[in-house]
């Protein structure tokens, strides 16, 4: 079964003489991966401290964000096997539906 996997973090890494380009680990939580259907299905709910995520999809989907969001393969597509980061809002989750 193909899966999302959502990993988030609460900031970018570095410090403050020497910013990179790349998320601060250890993340705050690896959420449990969201399976990737033909409906839509969301993510848990992000925690309060994070600031970005790393999405991995293992097959061709579409995703969109938001505090309940329903998403269509008309939304942002990724190909299969994508990392993408994402700056986010707490709280919110994504949503992910089969795409090809």
């Amino acid at each position: 079964m193909a899966k999302l996997y959502v990993t988030e973090f609460s900031s970018v890494g570095g410090t403050a003489n020497f910013p990179i380009q790349g998320a601060q680990t250890p993340p705050i939580v690896d959420q449990t991966p969201v399976a990737i259907g033909g409906g839509s299905l969301q993510s848990a709910a992000f925690n309060l401290s994070t600031k970005m995520v790393r999405i991995h999809t293992d097959a061709i989907c579409s995703i969109s964000f938001g505090l309940n969001p329903t998403v269509t393969t008309n939304n942002m597509r990724l190909a299969g096997n994508q990392t993408e980061y994402f700056a986010v809002v707490p709280g919110q989750k994504v949503a992910v539906i089969s795409n090809t």
